[in-house]
Formats: structure tokens, sequence, C-alpha cells
């Protein structure tokens, strides 16, 4: 029995520390965008729409939205733009109170000259794609405006946005996302953290080293031709989005990124809201890279950009290697000593390489928004915990896209200032029941670490206990009760 014991001990110890070492590609991807990000000037763009200004569509997708719809809509309808040129699309694909709320503010709008239609389908078919889809069909409009229920443009953005088309090869135009809500929690918190390092730091490196980024589904605008030779919105991934816009720049568009033009957004203030969401992009996520990557590597760009693309569309394979990463730490600190015939120093090297980097690219992101110190020293290990938190559900995520498993696209609840609706999010029993087990092993196993003198050991233990406990606590929050 001791043998066996003694094996399980190295078995643990030994799959702790390969697990760990897997992390380290992860780490040194993020420390390569950090390095693109400050070594790459931003290209030169045209400051100024030199022709007669186009006629750009407002495309608002919603889908039981009560609770932001009139907001959205008031903001679009307040953009400066000719009347005449604009034209603004609720593509309303509710089955709630959202409908009739819609109609009253589109029939405000038409009042005062506004050129709004109230799209209705009566189906789901193709659901975010396919009612953007019908919106393109409908149009004559040379330019397209994306923005989601949650987003709240200022009066300037399509002008902001065009000068950039004056580039005929240039398909999209995507703005950056600010957050209406960040101090809420720190859950709003460290999703800000998240967005903004996704925005500051990975969209700008890309950009400026000329590689492919995306789209990010809102806050951008396309090029009508870019769209149709691109194939157009497609349904067949949850990410519809990620795909249109791999397929756009491999046709050989052109994308730019503003990250000076910001669009103010909701950031989701409950755990299961932003689960899904989160879990919609991780799937779609490998579903676009499931369908894209063989065209990637068949096509002719240069391997620069086929392997950035690989890193960039495969990123949420992290996912089911931080949680097997958990399970391996509860494991080697339940048995014994994390492997202790592995020499201590081999620890605290393989985890700095596994941590530092997401350290120096979540302080970056903080440091370009402008974050003081002090809240940047709050910020990260929140966006830590919340990382490790989302690797449960989200390595269901990956799997089903890696299976190909057909998903409905839930979409995230929203809020709002003054909600009249609670909108209930899917419940994860399963993810909420291994979350708190596994924390709970976690923070056994943190205990004897400590007992047995390892303190490389115990501090990343605890982050993984304190990240699954948290969200844990953070499920079990009382939702708001909505205003009437």
């Amino acid at each position: 029995m001791s043998e066996l014991f003694e094996t399980l001990r190295l078995v643990a110890g030994a799959g702790y520390l390969i697990i760990l070492t897997l992390l380290v590609p992860f780490g040194a991807h993020r420390l390569r965008l950090l390095w693109l990000r400050w070594r790459s000037a931003e290209p030169v763009r045209p400051v100024r729409w030199a022709h007669a200004l186009p006629r750009v569509a407002v495309q608002l997708p919603v889908y039981n939205e009560a609770n932001v719809v009139d907001r959205l809509l008031d903001a679009a309808c307040r953009l400066d733009y000719p009347t005449d040129r604009l034209e603004i699309q609720l593509l309303d694909d509710s089955d709630d109170e959202t409908t009739a709320i819609a109609r009253r503010r589109v029939r405000h709008w038409r009042a005062r000259g506004l050129g709004v239609e109230h799209v209705r389908r009566g189906t789901r078919d193709g659901f975010k794609a396919g009612a953007l889809a019908e919106g393109v069909r409908r149009s004559d409009a040379e330019f397209f405006l994306v923005l989601d229920a949650d987003f709240v443009a200022d009066p300037d953005l399509i002008r902001r946005l065009l000068p950039s088309f004056a580039d005929p090869e240039t398909g999209a135009v995507q703005a950056a996302w600010a957050h209406l809500n960040p101090d809420d929690s720190w859950l709003t918190r460290a999703q800000a953290l998240f967005l903004d390092a996704h925005f500051a730091v990975e969209h700008a490196a890309r950009y400026r080293a000329g590689l492919f980024f995306n789209f990010n589904g809102s806050a951008g605008m396309w090029r009508r031709e870019c769209l149709e030779s691109a194939g157009g919105w497609c349904a067949d991934t949850l990410t519809e989005d990620l795909d249109l816009s791999y397929r756009a720049q491999l046709a050989g568009w052109r994308f730019a990124y503003l990250d000076d033009v910001r669009v103010y957004a909701e950031l989701p203030p409950r755990l299961r809201s932003l689960e899904l969401q989160q879990e919609r992009w991780a799937q779609g996520g490998i579903q676009t890279a499931r369908k894209l990557l063989p065209t990637l590597w068949r096509s002719a760009v240069p391997a620069r950009i086929k392997i950035e693309g690989t890193a960039h569309l495969l990123g949420h394979a992290v996912h089911p290697v931080t949680l097997t990463l958990g399970v391996a730490l509860a494991a080697a600190g339940l048995l014994g000593q994390m492997g202790d015939f592995i020499p201590r120093w081999v620890h605290a090297v393989a985890l700095g390489f596994a941590t530092v980097p997401f350290v120096l690219f979540y302080g970056a992101a903080a440091h370009l928004r402008g974050t003081s110190v002090a809240a940047t020293a709050r910020r990260i290990p929140e966006a830590m915990l919340l990382g490790l938190a989302l690797g449960i559900p989200l390595t269901g995520a990956v799997l089903r896209g890696l299976a190909g498993t057909p998903t409905p696209f839930y979409r995230t609840p929203k809020r709002g200032l003054r909600p009249r609706r609670r909108y209930s999010s899917l419940r994860s029993p399963l993810a909420f029941g291994v979350r708190a087990v596994l924390g709970c092993l976690l923070a056994i196993a943190a205990i004897r670490l400590a007992g047995a003198g390892l303190p490389v050991g115990v501090a990343f233990t605890m982050l993984f206990a304190l990240g699954y406990l948290g969200a844990t606590r953070e499920t079990l929050r009382r939702e708001p009760v909505p205003q009437e």
C-alpha cells in the first residue's frame, strides 16, 4: 500500500510540473504580443473622409432586451450624420415585451424624421448572424455599423470611423470598447481588465504588426463590398464575427483598429451571464479554428500571419490546461510534496514562466488605460482569479467546439441602468459543484503544503482555491429585484 501511495505521489507531482510547463507557451505568446505592441508603430491612417458622404446603415440586433433597447435606439438615433445618408435598422427577433418598447421608440424617432426600420423576421434562424444578413439584404447602404444591445455610441462615432475607409482595401474598422459599469464589483473590474488587455494590447499589437485580428461583433463598421466578397454573415459557428473577419482577411481585405475611438458597453454584472458570453466566445473560437485553420495554412499569406492566426484561434485551449493544472495541484498537495523529487528551483522557474507574463500583460493594459498603480495592484489578482474560475465552464465549451457539438446562440442577459425585467440565465450545477469541491480540496492542499514547508506551492495553490471558491460564492449571490 505504501508503494502505491508513493507511486501516486510521484505521478501527481510529475503531472503537476508537466501541466504547469504547458502554460509556458501561452505566457510566451502574451509576452510576444506585448513586444509587438511596443516595437511596432501605429500605421498612418487618413484623418478625414474626402469624398461625398456615403450611405450608412446602423444595425442594432436585439433579442429580448427590454432593459436596454430604448437606450440603444436613442443613442443610435442621435448619431451625427445626415439623415438622408443614414438608416437605422432595429433587427428585433424578440418574443417578449422588448418589441412593444421598441415599437414605441421607433415611432418616436420616425416622427422626428429619422429613417428607422423595425425589422421583425418572425424567426431566430441563424441567430445574430441571420439577423445581420437580413439587414444587409434589405439595405442598399455602402457601409454597415453594428452595435449590440448593451452599447451606447457617442454621436460622432460614424464620422470617426469613416476616414479609415479612404483606403479602398480596408474592409472593416473596429473601435475599442469602454465600460459603463467597471466599478460595480470585483467581477466587473476583472472583466474590464480582460477587455482592456484584449483591445489595448492584443488588437493594437496585431494591427500594428500587420497580422490578422477580428471584428468584435459590435462597435465596428463594415464595407459592403468586403461583406459580400467574403461570403457574408454565416451562422455555422457561435462567433460569426470572428469567422467573417478571417474569411475577409484571407480574401485580401485589410482591417483597421482605432484604439482612440471608444464605445461604451455594459459588463455582465452576474457570473452566470458572463459565463454564457464567454462560453459562446470559447466554443465559437474553436469552431472557427476547425473551419478556417486548414484554409489559413493553405493560403499564400506569410508564415508569421499563419502562426499568429493559429495562436489566436486556439487561444481558448488555455482553459482545459488551467483546469487540469488545478486538479493536479490538488492531487499533488493532498498526496505529498508536489513532486519532492524535483528540485525546488525548477518549481520556482516553471511557476514564474506560467504567471509573470500574465501579470505583465494585464499590468500593461491597465497602464495603457490610465489606471493607477494601486488600482492595478488590486485588479490583476481579481482578473487572475476570474480567469481561473471561468476555466471550468469554458473547458466544456472548448470540448464542445472540438467535438462539433451544435449549441444554440444564448445571448448575454443585460441588466441596464433601470432594469424592467429580470432575465434569468441557464444555471450550471455541474460547474458550481466542481468549483466548490475542487476549491475546498485545493484549500486543504495549500494547508498541507504550508505544513510541509513548501512556500512555492502554497501561494499558487491558494490562488486556484480562491478563484474557485470566490466564484462559488458569487454564484450564490442574490439577483437584484428589477424596478417596476
